[in-house]
């Protein structure tokens, strides 16, 4: 969310070079602000393809705490990367909710971002797997007068990102209602009070492997 430390450095993982190239697309969650490289949703999803014989190199992120659609955008644009990957996910939004932007315009732009992620994934829409916005309400960071207000706009954004979503035939994961369980599983939230742990992420990535096995038949 807000930008209160700098964003992880580059991954240093190593697998295999003759795997499938992954790019992930986002913001905090999925630079894995607060938790090890290795806790990171994305990371943590190739392993769990790698148990099934799925080989994926180590995923290329272009990803910073405290984006916005309008700065994914940008650093897209300026990072040109190849069209040419076999994954790709997009987790963005959070911060257009956090920084009050209007939902028609992050309509615009998630828009624009997902024609961006099909065109990342060789124009293959079932190679692109869009993550719901986590709803942050849950964690100790807001406090209990503003946690109503703070799921109710999650929703929102979210009802919008999941419809172009399922218009442009591309795959929906929804970790919303785990990142809610923070509410009662303290384990869930990173040491920083807001972020996901390893653990969460783990739920995700439990999530997201199968559909990318399924889309990989």
């Amino acid at each position: 969310m807000i930008n209160s430390s700098p964003a992880n450095p580059p991954t240093t993982e190593t697998t295999s070079p003759a795997g499938l190239k992954y790019l992930a697309l986002g913001d905090s969650y999925t630079i894995g602000q607060s938790v090890q490289e290795s806790e990171r949703f994305p990371a943590q999803t190739v392993r769990l393809l790698a148990s099934n014989n799925i080989s994926v190199e180590t995923p290329q992120y272009i990803a910073t705490t405290g984006w916005t659609t309008a700065n994914l955008i940008n650093a897209i644009n300026a990072q040109n990367p190849p069209k040419n990957f076999d994954i790709v996910t997009l987790l963005i939004g959070v911060n257009d909710q956090y920084q009050h932007m209007d939902t028609s315009s992050y309509r615009i732009r998630f828009t624009t971002l997902l024609n961006m992620a099909i065109a990342f994934a060789a124009n293959r829409p079932s190679r692109v797997f869009v993550l719901s916005i986590p709803d942050y309400s849950a964690t100790p960071y807001v406090s209990p007068s503003d946690k109503g207000r703070v799921s109710f706009e999650i929703d929102q954004f979210n009802e919008i990102n999941k419809q172009i979503t399922l218009a442009n035939n591309v795959a929906y994961v929804d970790i919303t209602p785990a990142s809610r369980e923070a509410t009662t599983d303290p384990a869930l939230v990173a040491n920083d009070g807001l972020h996901p742990s390893g653990k969460q992420y783990a739920r995700w990535s439990e999530l997201l492997a199968p559909m990318i096995k399924n889309a990989l038949k």
